[in-house]
């Protein structure tokens, strides 16, 4: 016997983490924003606040008010937006989208070099990520604009045990 339509529980699909950034980029491209005005009223630099909208950062609970309310998210949002992510969000091991693959292109080229002159400098260790700051500008030229990228991490040596 069915039971009557009234009585059969219907579950919404719930909102996932990706879900919200595809919100935010919906928002940001019909509002006209550019991320740095949303890092200025969330108050953090536009690398982190980027990075974060685009579901590689964690918000804490003020922060995630703050996006939702910049975007007009539903509620839930705020709630996902201060979870922690899977961070890594490319869709393959080597980038396709050309101005990623040129980012991957330098690690590839230049990789062993940043490494060898980082471990003469400092020694057997890494450059964190966590402990890290990255302000990306436009340096003008006559030549044509050039983007100046710069990124700081603590370095972090190998402990012997």
């Amino acid at each position: 016997m069915n039971a009557p339509a009234s009585l059969v529980p219907t579950y919404a699909k719930p909102l996932r983490r990706e879900d919200v950034t595809e919100l935010i980029v919906a928002a940001k491209i019909a509002k006209g924003l550019k991320w740095a005005e949303v890092a200025k009223r969330v108050g953090l630099s536009k690398e982190w606040v980027t990075a974060g909208c685009l579901g590689q950062m964690t918000f804490d609970a003020a922060q995630a008010k703050k996006i939702a309310e910049i975007f007009g998210l539903p509620e839930e949002a705020v709630a996902l937006l201060q979870q922690v992510p899977y961070k890594g969000s490319l869709p393959t091991a080597v980038p396709t989208d050309p101005l990623i693959y040129r980012l991957y292109e330098i690690v590839m080229v230049y990789g062993t070099t940043i490494k060898a002159l980082i471990h003469e400098e400092f020694g057997d260790g890494i450059m964190s990520a966590i402990d890290f700051t990255m302000d990306i500008s436009r340096e003008p030229d006559p030549k044509g604009d050039r983007v100046r990228v710069v990124m700081s991490g603590k370095f972090l040596p190998y402990k012997t045990y």
